[in-house]
């Protein structure tokens, strides 16, 4: 299991910010810039992955009114 993989949500995306703000100032050097956006990159991925996760719970968490399972959007009310 890599770094990325142990961090919250919050903390990567926390580390995202960070990332795009040092890339932005321009004075890193390049082989710095480019560890930089593959480390981005990997956490994008990540956090990609642990929003689709959690959506997918919300999804099975959510019954209708005869307890089957049922797929909606937050918004519908």
């Amino acid at each position: 299991m890599g770094k990325t993989e142990k961090m919250t949500f919050e903390q990567a995306a926390g580390r995202i910010d960070e990332i795009v703000r040092l890339l932005e100032r321009g004075d890193a050097p390049l082989d710095q810039s480019l560890a930089l956006f593959e480390e981005g990159a990997k956490l994008i991925k990540s956090a990609g992955k642990m929003l689709d996760d959690a959506e997918q719970k919300v999804v099975r968490l959510q019954k209708s009114a005869g307890g089957e399972p049922k797929e909606s959007l937050f918004d519908d009310e």
